[in-house]
């Protein structure tokens, strides 16, 4: 179990780091996840300017508040309140995340998931997902579901066509209730705890707070208990590559060939194979 940490990222984002560069490859095919947002706009409104990403996908899921984004590709917009913008950076992609000013705390997730080495040189694409397309299942047990990838029963979410087989749900379970959800086999899983607490059930109870991340690597299904003040967190899920990794800032590859490769192109201007560069 982990505990996220505080760190600075853009021009000067303060944020919160559930996990990184130094759990690879403990969260394969994931990289990354980050926690951001703050009641204080000058905690975050310097947000992401101009950087490059190749090798990997990005997944921005806004809870409050907003982000405005615009990227080679010509794409440009804004993701609101339960939206989510899933961008699959491939051969290389340069874009800008901006969180605008936010009455009352903006906050929201980034999740880093690793191409594998066949489609790391694939093109980009960039997809936004409205909060109204998320399918929300709720259970008579006091336990809701929010479906942004993979399928529940019968109710599948909104991003399909990946290259890595994600399940990715927000889940809220209320005071005292409990529930399993079922791994897929060989998937590794983790939760992210967002706001309250509960336990993970098992061999032994294991208490779990907020902003705690818990891995499962090896478990056929994930059992959770909500503590007194019910628990809501992300639910993640997907098969590891069992590839190597050479990642050194925005751009993961599979060697340090490739790695160097990558940046010699972007200080040359040849980075962009698709799209205008920026």
């Amino acid at each position: 179990m982990f505990k996220s940490k505080p760190t600075i990222e853009g021009a000067g984002v303060q944020l919160k780091r559930a996990f990184g560069y130094q759990e690879v490859p403990l969260l394969d095919p994931f990289l990354l996840l980050d926690d951001f947002g703050s009641s204080d706009p000058r905690d975050y409104i310097l947000g992401f300017p101009w950087h490059p990403h190749r090798g990997i996908e990005t997944v921005t899921y806004v809870l409050t508040g907003s982000v405005k984004h615009e990227d080679s590709l010509g794409n440009k917009g804004t993701i609101a309140s339960g939206d989510v913008q899933w961008m699959t950076a491939g051969s290389g992609i340069i874009h800008q995340e901006m969180p605008q000013q936010f009455e009352g705390r903006m906050r929201g997730f980034q999740l880093w998931v690793n191409l594998p080495a066949a489609h790391k040189m694939m093109d980009p694409r960039y997809r936004d997902v409205r909060k109204e397309q998320i399918p929300e299942i709720q259970y008579d047990d006091g336990i809701s579901m929010k479906i942004i990838s993979g399928k529940v029963a019968d109710t599948i979410g909104p991003v399909k066509d990946l290259m890595v087989d994600v399940v990715y749900l927000d889940v809220s379970i209320s005071s005292g209730m409990k529930m399993r959800y079922n791994v897929a086999k060989d998937h590794k899983a983790f939760i992210y705890v967002i706001v309250g607490g509960g336990y993970t059930t098992g061999a032994t109870d294991r208490r779990i707070g907020q902003e705690n991340l818990v891995i499962f690597s090896k478990a056929n299904a994930i059992d959770l208990e909500a503590g007194s003040e019910g628990m809501r967190f992300l639910l993640v899920a997907g098969k590891p590559l069992n590839e190597p990794v050479a990642w050194y800032g925005p751009i993961v590859m599979n060697s340090q060939q490739e790695l160097d490769l990558a940046f010699k192109e972007y200080r040359e201007g040849t980075f962009i194979k698709h799209g205008s560069r920026k």
